[in-house]
Formats: C-alpha cells, sequence, structure tokens
C-alpha cells in the first residue's frame, strides 16, 4: 500500500542541506502504518543547471538509511533535454540510465515518468519505448505527467499506465482535471495530485509576491503577481475560515479536500522539513462533512481563480 509524498525541491536558489532534507523524508515513513509506503517523487532535472542533483540527495540518503529503501515508493521524472522534452526512444534511454546511475544502486527506481507529453512522439510509440526499458529491468512501472484523458487512454491501451501525475488543487480543478481523475478511475490509474498546495499560495504562508525570495521561479508565474494574488484573495480567505472553523491548517484542508476527489488519488504535497511533512501527512487523515464538501465546492464554482498555473513554454507542454 502506497500512501503520500515528499517532494525535495532541488531546484531552488537555495538548496535544502542534506540533514534536513532527509530528516524530512524519514520522519515521513517514520510516521507511516506498518506496511504503508511512502510515496517518494522527484526529478532527473530539480536542481537549478537541469542537472540530477534531486536524485543524487536521494541516492545519498538511502546510502545513509539503507533500511528504508524497502519503505518508499520511488518516482522519478525525466526524458527531459537541452532543448525541453524529448520522448524518442534514444532520450527515453539516455534520461532512464542517467537516473539509474545517479542512484547508484541505492534505491529500486520503481516508476519512471517522462516529465511531459512529447508533441513529437506518438504516444503510442514511446509506451513502446518505455514497455521495452520496463521489460530490461530498468523500473518496475510506467508513469505519465500533465497528460490529457484521451492521451492517457491511448497509452493505456498499449501498456499499463500505474500513475498520472498531474496538479490538483482548489487553484487547479479546470475541466480536463475532471476528465483525466474519470478516465484514470475507469482504468484503474492511480492519480498522484502534485502541488495540491498550489505551489505554496494554499498554505497561508504567501500573501504577496514579496514573500518569495529572489531567484524563485514563481515569481515568474502569474498567479504570484500582485494583482492576481488579491483578486484570488476571496477564495484563500473563504477557505482559510473553513479551515479555522475545523481547527486545521489550510493546507491540511486542501490535501484533505484533493485526496477526496476520488479513492484513487494520492495527494502530493512538496516538502523539504521535517515538521512540513508531518502536517501535511496529517492532512490526509482528516475527515470533511458533506456540508464542508459542498461549502468548498460552491466556493470554487462562484468563483474563477484567476491567473494561469505556468507561463510561456510551459503552458504549452500542459495536457499533452
Amino acid at each position: 500500500m502506497v500512501q503520500k509524498t515528499v517532494v525535495i525541491a532541488g531546484w531552488t536558489s537555495t538548496p535544502t542541506p542534506d540533514e534536513v532534507a532527509f530528516d524530512a523524508i524519514k520522519s515521513g515513513i517514520d510516521a507511516l502504518p506498518q506496511g504503508v509506503k511512502m510515496f517518494l517523487n522527484g526529478g532527473a532535472f530539480y536542481s537549478p543547471d537541469g542537472g540530477p542533483a534531486n536524485v543524487q540527495l536521494i541516492a545519498r540518503f538511502f546510502e545513509k538509511y539503507p533500511e528504508y529503501a524497502d519503505r518508499a515508493f520511488l518516482s522519478i521524472k525525466g526524458a527531459n533535454s537541452g532543448h525541453g522534452i524529448d520522448c524518442s526512444p534514444e532520450n527515453l534511454r539516455r534520461s532512464v540510465d542517467e537516473i539509474l546511475a545517479a542512484l547508484r544502486g541505492t534505491k529500486r527506481l520503481d516508476l519512471f515518468e517522462p516529465a511531459r507529453i512529447d508533441s513529437k512522439v506518438a504516444v503510442e510509440d514511446m509506451m513502446k519505448t518505455l514497455a521495452q526499458l520496463r521489460n530490461e529491468g530498468k523500473y518496475d512501472y510506467i508513469g505519465l505527467s500533465e497528460c490529457s484523458a484521451a492521451t492517457l487512454r491511448r497509452a493505456h491501451a498499449v501498456h499499463p499506465v500505474a500513475v498520472a501525475e498531474i496538479e490538483i488543487s482548489p487553484f487547479a480543478y479546470e475541466d480536463e482535471t475532471k476528465r483525466v481523475i474519470a478516465a484514470a478511475k475507469e482504468l484503474d490509474i492511480a492519480i498522484a495530485a502534485y502541488s495540491p498546495l498550489g505551489s505554496g499560495l494554499l498554505t497561508g504562508s504567501i500573501t504577496n509576491s514579496k514573500d518569495l525570495p529572489e531567484g524563485d521561479m514563481r515569481r515568474n508565474f502569474s498567479r504570484f503577481q500582485e494583482d492576481v494574488m488579491q483578486a484570488n484573495k476571496t477564495i484563500t480567505d473563504s477557505l482559510k475560515a473553513i479551515a479555522e472553523r475545523k481547527r486545521v491548517s489550510l493546507g491540511q484542508l486542501c490535501i484533505a479536500w484533493v485526496g477526496y476527489l476520488g479513492d484513487h488519488i494520492i495527494p502530493l504535497p512538496g516538502s523539504s522539513h521535517k515538521k512540513r511533512t508531518l502536517e501535511n501527512l496529517e492532512g490526509g487523515n482528516i475527515d470533511l462533512t458533506l456540508e464542508e464538501l459542498g461549502e468548498i465546492n460552491l466556493l470554487l464554482s462562484m468563483h474563477k481563480v484567476q491567473g494561469e498555473r505556468y507561463m510561456g513554454g510551459e503552458k504549452a507542454t500542459l495536457w499533452g
């Protein structure tokens, strides 16, 4: 059984020290019931230079704590290149081999995901390559990230897809989000719901653009511009009021809400610190009443979220 996750965000301007990051992972695994694995999610390009620093950090963790290797389910996104996403057979193999080299045999690669769908490669051809790499024993399961419902169906028809990773939060609940959730449920595919806290906007700790440190990539996102944040304040304030009545944090309320969208959904909050990890995990144990769910859903139906999830070229890669 797999539950919750820790994401070590390796692209921040100030990397998290190993011991702090290790404590975040270790405490999360220790908090889970016996027999439940932590869904540990990383990326082959989560670093300022787009290199494998994030995977190397994960390898150092399992090198220091080898007894935790069997208590985590490791998912790594890759298939990036210097020119964006590249799901050609050659680059998929290169990316997987780079990840395995960075792991240095410290942990089995349970799941590999292309970080986005490559419009230059037919989905069916991509899946054939991913299946071949799996058959060679390089990893156990195949995942897709930011895929549309139609793409998920096409891919699954070639080879079973274990996980579809898409962004889900009160700030990211689009029509296509709902279609992917429904298709995954029908096909018995798990959903890994990344950024359930709206990249930090739904933690309550970011109230204006000045709360972001210099060099933080979120400064480039439209939802972190001052006027857009103020436009979305009605939503955040209303959610915070519900959380306060329930005596939980705003972030925990959002994690709970994402989990209530389907029993096949694994909320994927990022964390680099023990305190945040434990708080996030507790969000998955919160029960929401039908009245609370109705209040949240009514709020979201009445107030359109302003701003885009991503900007520029990144936006074009969504729902591939």
